[in-house]
This record gives C-alpha cells, sequence and structure tokens, in this order.
C-alpha cells in the first residue's frame, strides 16, 4: 500500500501541526500520505496498512486523550502486530511518561516503533522538531 495514514487528535493545533509534518515527509519520500483526525478513521480501515502514525497530546495525568484516542489506540492493539508505528505529540507538563507508556503498549502489542521511540515536545514544535516529524514520515515511508 502506498498510502500511509496520519491519524492524530490535536486540542491546542501543536499535536496537528506535528501530523502535517510527518504527512510531509511521507509525501517527499515518494508514499502518499492520508492526513486524519482520529475522530473520522474506522480502526479497521488500518488492518491492511504496513505503516501507520498516530499522534496525540499528554493528556492529565499524562495519559492519551480518552474519548477518542484511547478506544483507538485499545482497537488498535488487535491487530497491529507486524506493524511499523510512528508515534508522536506534544505536551504541557511532566517529563513525557505518556509517550513511554505508549511506546511500551504498542511494543507488546507486537508493533515496531518507527525511529526507535516517539517525537514529542513540550508546547508549540519548533523548526527542529518539525524536521523530526519530516524524518518520521520518511522512515514510515521506507517500510
Amino acid at each position: 500500500m502506498d498510502e500511509i495514514m496520519v491519524v492524530y487528535w490535536s486540542q491546542t493545533g501543536n499535536t496537528e501541526a506535528m501530523a502535517q509534518a510527518v504527512a510531509q515527509g511521507i509525501d517527499e519520500a515518494g508514499k502518499k500520505a492520508k492526513l486524519a483526525e482520529v475522530s473520522a478513521v474506522d480502526p479497521e480501515t488500518l488492518k491492511g496498512a504496513k505503516a501507520i502514525a498516530l499522534g496525540c497530546p499528554a493528556m492529565g495525568a499524562e495519559v492519551l486523550e480518552e474519548d477518542e484516542m484511547e478506544p483507538f489506540v485499545a482497537a488498535l492493539e488487535g491487530f497491529v502486530s507486524g506493524k511499523t508505528v510512528g508515534l508522536f505529540g506534544s505536551y504541557g507538563w511532566g517529563d513525557g511518561q505518556w509517550m513511554r507508556d505508549w511506546e511500551e503498549r504498542m511494543t507488546a502489542a507486537g508493533a515496531v516503533i518507527a525511529e526507535g521511540e516517539g517525537v514529542i515536545v513540550q508546547e508549540t514544535p519548533d523548526d527542529e522538531i518539525l524536521e523530526k516529524c519530516r524524518e518520521l514520515g520518511k522512515a514510515l515511508a521506507a517500510v
């Protein structure tokens, strides 16, 4: 499949900007990125994908957004084994524990984490972080 889904949840626009940069990297690497908010995606449509990108900011006590992203990720756990997953998101407090937990969760479900770890940023992504997101997209396109 030459199309790679970039699924995200964003409240302030920070994670959305990161999602756009991931999609740009996918496109630059010669694949087609399909950017979508999590509420618009049925997890079942990702069953045939070799690679996907997921973005979510830290919420509450450093957890995934609970109403849309959490149930989406829970559904993916059933069939993510063998897929390469790129993770990204922003946070306002804490030290990134939500991302470490997310990486561990996806790895336990059998996924390979693209680039070895998620891309995180405190608050608004700067040029350096957006470049890391583009590199993440390129890594996903190479799968």
